[in-house]
Order: C-alpha cells, then sequence, then structure tokens
C-alpha cells in the first residue's frame, strides 16, 4: 500500500511517499480503508523534533485522525462493522496511508449526511473544542475571546461560544483569516497588532492556544476562565491570582473522554449546530507541502490529506 514516510527529524521534505505493508487487525481492531486523513500541528512538531509527545521516532508514518471504510475485523471481531464509514483515532501513528488499523474503542460511525472529510475534521478538532468548551461554559452575555480563532480547533469554539450567547472575539493575523472569523459571527481582532488588546477589559473566557506573547497579553485583559490548551506561539502561559485556569491536566482529562466527545461532535454536526471549516485539502503524495503550509501559517480551518 502507499504511505507517506517519516523518514528522519526535520524539515517538511524528509515526508516521503513510499511503500508500506499492509496492517493485519488484531483481536479488538478493524482495518480501515481510508479515504481521509487530518494532519494536526502536533504532527509538524513531532516531524520537526520539537513535539512534546514520547515514543513517536523514525522512521514511520504519522498521523493520528483518519475517516473512511471498515475493510476488515481482526479475529473473533464483529463482521456487521465491514462496510461501515467510521472515523478513528490511531494513537499517533499510521493516518498517512490508505490502510490503518484502529481500536474498536477508538472507532466513532459517521452519521448519515455527514460527508468523510468533514467528520474526519471533527474527530481530533472536534472532541477537544466540545472538552474545552464544558471546561469554561461560556454563558449569555459574556465575553469570549478565542485565540488562533481561524485554525481547526479555534473556529469551532468560536461556533460554539455564539451558540451559548456570548459575545465573541476572535483573535488571529491576516485579513483571509479575519475575514473567516467575521463569517462566522464573530468580532475579529489582529492579535499581531500593537496594543490589540486595548479594547478588551475583563473578559470572561479567554481560549489561549497560542502561549507567548499573545497569551501573556491575553492573560493581562482576562478576569475570569483562562484556558490554556496549546503553545504554537511561544511558552505555555502560566495564569497566575486572579483567573480560574485550566491547563494541561484538563487537557488529559478531554482525551480520556475522546470517543464521547467524538461521537457528541458528529451529532452536532449532523444536526448542523457545528460546522468544520476545511481550509486545504492536499493530495497524500503532498504531505510534505501541507505540513510546510501549516508551519508558515498560510492554513485556515483543518488541513487534510486525501488518501
Amino acid at each position: 500500500m502507499r504511505a507517506v514516510w517519516w523518514r528522519a527529524v526535520g524539515p517538511p521534505s524528509v515526508l516521503e511517499l513510499g511503500e508500506a505493508d499492509e496492517p493485519v487487525p488484531g483481536p479488538d481492531e478493524v482495518l480501515i480503508r481510508v479515504e481521509v486523513a487530518g494532519i494536526t500541528f502536533i504532527e509538524t512538531q513531532t516531524r520537526a523534533g520539537r513535539a512534546p509527545k514520547a515514543g513517536a521516532v523514525p522512521p514511520a508514518v504519522l498521523g493520528n485522525g483518519v475517516g473512511g471504510t471498515v475493510a476488515a475485523v481482526g479475529p473473533g471481531g464483529d463482521p456487521s462493522l465491514v462496510g461501515r464509514r467510521v472515523v478513528a483515532s490511531l494513537n499517533g501513528t499510521g493516518g498517512y496511508a490508505e490502510l490503518a488499523v484502529a481500536a474498536v474503542r477508538d472507532t466513532v460511525p459517521i452519521p448519515d449526511g455527514v460527508p468523510t472529510p468533514d467528520a474526519t475534521a471533527l474527530v481530533a478538532d472536534g472532541r477537544t473544542a466540545l472538552g474545552l468548551h464544558e471546561l469554561a461554559r461560556p454563558r449569555p452575555g459574556e465575553a469570549v475571546l478565542v485565540e488562533a480563532a481561524a485554525g481547526g480547533v479555534g473556529s469551532l469554539l468560536v461556533q460554539l461560544a455564539l451558540d451559548a450567547g456570548a459575545r465573541v472575539i476572535g483573535a488571529a493575523s491576516g485579513e483571509r483569516k479575519l475575514a473567516l472569523i467575521r463569517d462566522l459571527g464573530a468580532e475579529a481582532v489582529d492579535y499581531t497588532a500593537p496594543g490589540w488588546t486595548e479594547p478588551f477589559k475583563d473578559l470572561d473566557v479567554v481560549y489561549d492556544g497560542v502561549g507567548g506573547t499573545i497569551g501573556r497579553a491575553a492573560l493581562a485583559v482576562t478576569a475570569g476562565r483562562f484556558v490554556v490548551h496549546g503553545a504554537a506561539g511561544g511558552p505555555p502561559t502560566q495564569p497566575g491570582d486572579g483567573v480560574t485556569a485550566f491547563g494541561f491536566p484538563d487537557l488529559l482529562a478531554i482525551g480520556r473522554r475522546a470517543p464521547e466527545l467524538a461521537t457528541r461532535a458528529l451529532r452536532a454536526a449532523a444536526e448542523g449546530r457545528l460546522r468544520p471549516v476545511i481550509g486545504q485539502t492536499f493530495p497524500l503524495a503532498r504531505a510534505a507541502d501541507a505540513h510546510a503550509a501549516i508551519e508558515s501559517r498560510q492554513t485556515i480551518g483543518k488541513t487534510l490529506l486525501a488518501v
């Protein structure tokens, strides 16, 4: 089968299309014929040797979230699963390929009416956004700031906060991203502009997925709940006294609820209450280009690989 190999720690060019042995499902596992694979920022960091996740070392096939059709089940498995459309989490490796093996417990059926690319875009970002939303619980009329609001998780947090009746400010850089935030129904602010937080005082909720100077600037105008869920722009923000802080231990708790939260995210999509923003889709052979685009901040929403 075709697969994208991570040959060595380094720039995107270390990702190369090649051949790999077809995986074989074991007990309580299924074989998925992959239609779409998601790409996360963490995977670009893993490839470059900068990710906090330990364990993934080259040579390997990266990729955590996939969507496709069950092609086979492992020994003693339920044969009725064959032919079902599913999304699955793969524990960080194996997704950039034509076939992937997933534990049955980590697969979620795709509801009727939800395209496989949309479902794949939600398998990781949707569950993360729902989990973060439930931590902060924005209320009607509250002021909510979402950093990196034009990204996969950020654009979903904007939708969830708006649905809760909050006043939502989406922070990003570049007119294309700011236009997307406005299209979603939120206010938009360029967080690379000097004094970008000056119009905002006593924010009720901040979703900090950037860290660094941007996270610190947002923390300075927060009077309520501050949710740290990433550090794409520098060291993680360290909230002090005066705010209710949520951080990486809470993210681990969200991870333990992954199948439940992913199921709910897909149900929300089927009901028209949550819409993933798929900004760009690359063919499998261009996985290196996809990584390069994410690292250069050229992307909006979710980036997918069409297998």
